[in-house]
């Protein structure tokens, strides 16, 4: 991995999110991917698990912004600090999030693995 190539799949992925699409979101990742959304969760598995995962945030969040500064790259993991804010379907809860991905990417740029901690303001 480089920071050319992390950076250009997190932007996929702000832009997959901010536009609530999940078959964009599902297709920044492996056939075999891993994603882990909390350390406390069974990680999803596959891409079909992740694309009903985005399916079901592109149903409960409107107007999502989303940023990230990239922390560090080496040849096998991305690090990032994200932060994302968005209002909850229903009942309209305004919401912020801030976190860290340890991120994966084969290759070809798709993800394969990843991890996320985060703290939620509501």
């Amino acid at each position: 991995m480089d920071r050319e190539s992390f950076n250009h799949w997190l932007a996929a992925y702000g832009t997959a999110w901010t536009s609530r699409d999940p078959e964009a979101a599902a297709s920044l990742y492996a056939d075999n991917a891993t994603y882990q959304v909390t350390p406390f969760d069974e990680p999803l598995r596959g891409r079909a698990a992740i694309y009903e995962y985005w399916a079901g945030v592109a149903k409960t969040e409107e107007k999502i912004q989303f940023d990230y500064e990239i922390l560090a790259v080496t040849a096998e993991h991305g690090i990032t600090r994200w932060r994302a804010s968005f209002v909850r379907v229903p009942p309209g809860l305004q919401t912020k999030l801030d976190g860290i991905f340890l991120i994966v990417l084969d290759s070809a740029g798709r993800c394969q693995s990843l991890r996320e901690w985060w703290h939620k303001q509501q």
